[in-house]
């Protein structure tokens, strides 16, 4: 999961405050808040990883690009199961053990992968990716607040969710360079030691965080019951799928038809994740006042780039122009959706937390899904097509809310 997760951290974390158990913000502490920053970069980039690698795991094991997307798809399903298990079934399970054993569980993951000698078993470490990045969200999000004293409670978890931003700008094309000098297993092999260090630090430095009163399954169905909440959830669902059908198979359509070089796409994909990062910081005042206006433009900027990029591709300039524009409006929707999804349910901030998590991962598994079969059964163009679809469905949803930010906030909380 990615920037999403950071707009509902604010509501968890003020939830959390009450059962604040750490005394002083000593440095120590500070250091298990750099742990899990740690954990929350190895885990997205883990999650991201293939993206940047696919044509070269597709054919070393065999299996077209369209399969290959599974590597993406097979870890949203997973992770939208386990993050709202983990939050109703840990029950009173320490936190800092089940983080230290999500930890272990990413290692394992990436080894798995990175020795994996055929697509099925790269499917098992992918699906142990999903168990441990649902339950780690699932996890970190509430527990991140606990970490320190309480009037830092949000300098702590805004330097967790760096972690997150860090990893969608250095993530992919980070892949990308080390498989261009070795192989993508070693890039696997990376992010298992990028986790172990994780591990290690979280091992070292995390206090005890006993469990405070987890999430019932009568408050989750509960909130899902809600009208503007099932729209809430129709809306993040066709964005973020509409970026994931086409973002997800990136890589192919740069080499197979821009004609770029595995250079030029590294540097190619990490301006896509530097501007995206800027315009999260940029667009954070506007989405506060102008929630529903700054949602639509971006979403509307990523429409275009996708429409775009099939008629440009004999201009590399207009290519990486369309990818950086695609760039700033990608990194301007986790914010806005996930601050969406924080107004539909202020008083249920774990039930709006799970939900994003669940939401997000069911959009990247069923966009890259989708996008697979359409490239194998019509081409990479058609691809992007259709998640320029989506999105312009996912406007038409933004719309049924009517205009105006103090009446949209009105619909989401009634």
């Amino acid at each position: 999961m990615n920037d999403a997760k950071s707009g509902s951290v604010a509501e968890l974390s003020a939830a959390d405050m009450t059962n604040h158990t750490v005394e002083a913000s000593s440095p120590r502490q500070w250091m298990s808040v750099f742990s899990v920053a740690l954990g929350a970069f190895a885990f997205v980039t883990t999650e991201y990883l293939p993206v940047g690698v696919l044509p070269q795991i597709a054919t070393e094991l065999g299996v077209t690009n369209g399969t290959a997307g599974l590597m993406v798809t097979i870890p949203g399903i997973v992770a939208a199961i386990s993050a709202p298990a983990m939050m109703i079934g840990a029950g009173r399970i320490n936190r800092r053990s089940l983080l230290i054993l999500l930890a272990a569980l990413l290692v394992a993951s990436n080894l798995i992968s990175a020795l994996a000698p055929n697509f099925t078993t790269m499917l098992l470490g992918r699906g142990l990716l999903g168990v441990a990045l649902g339950g780690f969200w699932a996890i970190a999000i509430a527990a991140a607040g606990r970490l320190v004293n309480a009037d830092k409670a949000a300098k702590a978890t805004a330097i967790i969710f760096a972690g997150i931003t860090f990893a969608t700008v250095l993530g992919v094309p980070f892949g990308t360079f080390i498989s261009t000098l070795f192989s993508w297993r070693a890039s696997f092999l990376a992010t298992a030691a990028l986790a172990l260090i994780a591990l290690t630090a979280q091992t070292l430095t995390l206090p005890s965080l006993p469990a405070s009163e987890s999430l019932s399954v009568r408050t989750l169905l509960r909130y899902v019951s809600k009208h503007t909440t099932q729209r809430s959830i129709l809306l993040m669902g066709l964005i973020i799928g509409a970026h994931f059908a086409s973002y997800t198979y990136i890589a192919p359509f740069l080499v197979q038809q821009a004609g770029f070089s595995a250079g030029t796409i590294t540097l190619t994909l990490l301006g896509f994740g530097l501007v995206g990062m800027l315009a999260n910081f940029l667009v954070s005042a506007s989405v506060t006042r102008h929630l529903q206006l700054s949602l639509g433009a971006a979403v509307g900027l990523m429409v275009l780039s996708l429409v775009a990029l099939p008629y440009v591709v004999s201009s590399g300039l207009g290519v990486i122009t369309s990818v950086l524009v695609w760039g700033v409006a990608y990194g301007a929707i986790p914010l806005a959706l996930s601050s969406w999804m924080q107004l539909t349910s202020p008083q249920l901030p774990e039930a709006s937390s799970a939900m994003l998590v669940t939401t997000f991962q069911i959009a990247i598994a069923s966009g890259s899904l989708v996008g697979g079969l359409i490239v194998d059964g019509y081409g990479l163009a058609p691809a992007l097509f259709f998640g320029a679809l989506l999105g312009v469905l996912g406007l038409l949803v933004v719309a049924t809310f009517g205009l105006g930010h103090d009446r949209l906030i009105e619909k989401l909380q009634n």
